[in-house]
């Protein structure tokens, strides 16, 4: 029986930014171990590479379906070096549904077992990672955050892997308004000064977020840690 992996969660639409793990230092083997298996795989068109995910990610050839017709419409300025499909790969990684594709793949890519449940999701990592690559790495401060507090789990000067993808923005008041973070309650921001984000903007279902996105296996070293105010807590990353 194929196995689902989605938790009984209210997905909104600006829930990919608060999809951050929980965090342990990099402190042995295990967690260096790369992601592999797509590297050889051809290039298929988007709803090729969901057909092996209809029985773990509910509405999946639709929402691949809506992604595509969205990204013909595209202009070749736009689309600039991606072509259609892996414009469409990028859109459907940031479609919200309760059922969200990245909510299923991120929890594989997190996981110890990852090696044995990536396989039918390796045709669409190729597509998306493929798309990525092609876009220009940007070195610039970008920001996420979660209304909890996480400033424990991140000590001084220790490395740390995010597997999955990363969704971040360059503006920390987008993460201030009432949609996302707000600005009362237990928060913690992460404010990241990385060299490998990807602006995906053009091909994001919300424009309005300027997201850009880390890729999985990111690497941080915790510059430092501020508690500026009641219940806020910001954690400074640099990649590495």
């Amino acid at each position: 029986m194929a196995e689902k992996y989605f938790d009984d969660i209210d997905v909104t639409k600006c829930q990919r930014f608060f999809d951050i793990e929980k965090q342990q230092p990099r402190t042995t083997p295990e967690h260096l171990i790369p992601i592999e298996g797509y590297q050889h795989l051809p290039l298929v068109s988007v709803e090729k590479a969901v057909e092996t995910l209809e029985m773990l990610v509910p509405d999946i050839q639709r929402r691949a379906y809506f992604a595509k017709q969205y990204c013909d419409g595209l202009s070749s300025s736009t689309l600039g070096p991606l072509t259609t499909d892996e414009a469409a790969a990028i859109y459907l990684y940031t479609t919200e549904w309760h059922h969200s594709l990245y909510v299923a793949l991120n929890q594989i890519l997190r996981s110890k077992q990852r090696s044995r449940l990536l396989e039918p999701w390796l045709l669409y990592l190729k597509l998306i990672l493929t798309a990525l690559f092609k876009l220009k790495s940007e070195n610039k401060t970008v920001w996420r955050g979660i209304k909890l507090n996480l400033s424990e789990q991140y000590e001084d000067n220790q490395l740390y892997t995010w597997w999955g993808f990363s969704s971040c923005t360059h503006s920390v008041n987008i993460l201030k308004s009432e949609q996302f973070l707000g600005k009362v309650g237990m928060r913690t921001l992460f404010n990241i000064q990385c060299i490998s984000g990807k602006v995906i903007k053009p091909y994001s279902q919300f424009q309005t977020e300027d997201e850009i996105l880390l890729l999985p296996a990111t690497q941080f070293q915790v510059i430092g840690k501020l508690n500026p105010a009641p219940n806020l807590h910001i954690i400074q990353l640099q990649e590495i």
